[in-house]
């Protein structure tokens, strides 16, 4: 009995995947689906300018954490090593997130598109 029970789903399984036409899995074009329609350049942009943004304010938070660091340090020096440590970390971020948009735009330009800044 299982038996004929696995070969009737491997049957109706197959018939599905060979005939898209019984599961209503007719082609329809993009347009008409109104899915969006986009280049993975596209995709990646938009990734990438989200994470420049989330990595610009983690940045800035980061930026005015170490400055108030620096200030309540009241002269002690180890403390003020740690917020300036805090500080050029928080600068070496950005720069890296925007080396990151940089790069992005020099391999669309590089790959034939044209630089949108």
């Amino acid at each position: 009995m299982q038996n004929k029970i696995k070969k009737f789903f491997y049957a109706i399984s197959s018939t599905m995947l060979f005939f898209p036409f019984l599961v209503l899995g007719q082609y329809m074009p993009p347009a008409e689906t109104g899915l969006p329609v986009n280049s993975v350049y596209n995709v990646v942009e938009g990734i990438m300018k989200w994470l420049l943004a989330i990595v610009g304010i983690a940045g800035v938070i980061g930026f005015a954490i170490a400055g108030i660091l620096y200030l309540t340090a009241a002269g002690d020096d180890t403390r003020m090593g740690q917020a300036k440590k805090a500080m050029l970390y928080s600068i070496i971020g950005v720069v890296v997130a925007l080396a990151g948009l940089v790069a992005l735009q020099f391999a669309f330009t590089m790959w034939g598109g044209t630089a949108k800044f």
